[in-house]
């Protein structure tokens, strides 16, 4: 293995497992401050049209992105200090523990039939209006959001990190958490959100990708699982979230979708997995439990793919020598 699939091999892996031991800390965040930083950003460009959101975007993920090139580039020849970046931005870009943790919460509030408490606890979660929803569907939503997280919060991270180190790491984490500020389709943000939520929409394809087919190994029928993914994933308007949720509707065995309630606002969306059977809030520690095995899957695919293409590129560079 070259010394650059090495040290992404010992960074993620490292960071990988810092997130699976502590989790996102409660304050001081690098995702957090990079929020706020976005937000005041926004303060002084927003205007209700695509141009300053297309410009809100460039400035604040290109200089995310841009700055962790520059970092990685200026230690490139040490390679402890390259290893202790891709392991520090491995674990503040990814959310896999802390999606676990907050999904679980709210499983045991509704295993105690405390919906009050489930309810206060979706919005950390998720964007739904949380009063609209009972306990099965609540346990509905948790289990979309674990599925759709497990590909924002991990799976696409890891693929940018094989594609491009650090600074893929955190250029993919810096569009999502644009997407999620401003990507959504309210009122103030239809037009200035335009841009983040489209890149959000080409750097999530291929995790999201990824994601789907690795829920469908990881589950306990993969031709089921698989048979859903196929035919379900573009009933969904989302082009990433619907391979992902049709693939953990597959691999759970349980039906997804439907109608939704976000702040008022009703929406009805096709069911994915038909056949199966509704959610239970069981099904919550399951897809959390197939969500961190697909996230190791993932871990181990981005390895072996940046191996891969560093010893391509090894290759072709002796080609072109000879």
């Amino acid at each position: 293995m070259r010394a650059d699939s090495l040290t992404f091999a010992c960074g993620a892996t490292l960071g990988f497992l810092g997130d699976l031991a502590l989790g996102d800390p409660r304050r001081g965040h690098p995702v957090a401050a990079f929020g706020r930083a976005a937000l005041g950003v926004e303060r002084r460009l927003w205007r209700d049209d695509r141009a300053a959101g297309a410009l809100h975007t460039l400035l604040c993920a290109g200089t995310a992105t841009l700055s962790a090139a520059l970092l990685a580039r200026a230690i490139r020849q040490s390679p402890a200090a390259a290893t202790a970046l891709t392991a520090a931005t491995t674990w503040a870009v990814l959310g896999g523990t802390s999606l676990g943790r907050e999904a679980r919460a709210i499983g045991r509030a509704l295993e105690h039939g405390d919906l009050a408490a489930a309810r206060a606890r979706l919005p950390h979660l998720c964007g739904r209006d949380p009063q609209a929803l009972d306990a099965d569907q609540i346990a509905r939503a948790v289990v979309e959001s674990v599925a759709e997280n497990t590909s924002d919060a991990v799976v696409g991270a890891l693929v940018w990190g094989a594609l491009a180190g650090s600074a893929g790491l955190a250029g993919f984490r810096a569009v999502n958490t644009l997407d999620a500020m401003v990507g959504h389709k309210s009122p103030r943000y239809r037009r200035f959100g335009w841009a983040s939520a489209r890149l959000d929409d080409l750097a999530g394809w291929p995790g999201s990708r990824l994601t789907a087919a690795l829920a469908v190994l990881a589950g306990p029928d993969p031709r089921g699982a698989w048979r859903v993914a196929r035919r379900d994933a573009g009933r969904h308007p989302s082009p990433n979230a619907g391979p992902v949720e049709a693939a953990f509707a597959g691999a759970l065995g349980v039906r997804l979708g439907g109608t939704l309630a976000y702040a008022g606002r009703v929406e009805h969306r096709p069911v994915l997995g038909a056949e199966n059977r509704p959610v239970a809030v069981t099904d919550i520690e399951r897809a959390v439990r197939l969500s961190r095995r697909v996230s190791a899957l993932a871990l181990a695919t981005a390895i072996s793919a940046r191996g891969m293409g560093s010893l391509l590129r090894k290759t072709v560079k002796g080609r072109n020598r000879g």
